[in-house]
C-alpha cells in the first residue's frame, strides 16, 4: 500500500503567533486617528473595511503581476466580485489593455 503524503499545512491567523494581538493594537492606533473629531454617527466601521479591502487588492494585484484572475483567485474570491471591488474602491490595474 503506497502512503499518500499530506498537502503542506497552510499558515492561518489562527496558526501564526501573535498576530491577533499584533494586528488588534495596529487597528487600535488606526481607529484612533479615524475617529478623532468624529459627529454622532462614526463611519469608522466603513472606513477601516474600505482600507483593509483596499489594502488586500493591491497586494494581491502586485503579487500576480496585475493579473485579475489570479489576484481573486489569491484573495479566494471571485473574480467578478474582485473587479466589482476595485471599481467601488476606485483601484485601477495599472495594465495596459
Amino acid at each position: 500500500m503506497k502512503a499518500t503524503k499530506a498537502p503542506p499545512t497552510r499558515k492561518t491567523a489562527s496558526t501564526l503567533p501573535g498576530i491577533d494581538e499584533i494586528f488588534e493594537k495596529k487597528l487600535e492606533e488606526l481607529i484612533t486617528v479615524l475617529s478623532a473629531g468624529q459627529g454622532t454617527k462614526s463611519q469608522v466601521y466603513d472606513e477601516v473595511l474600505a482600507l483593509v479591502e483596499r489594502g488586500l487588492i493591491r497586494i494581491a494585484l502586485k503579487r500576480n503581476k496585475n493579473v485579475k484572475s489570479a489576484a481573486a483567485t489569491f484573495l479566494g474570491i471571485n473574480r467578478n466580485t474582485f473587479q466589482k471591488k476595485m471599481t467601488a474602491l476606485g483601484i485601477s490595474c495599472g495594465k495596459a489593455k
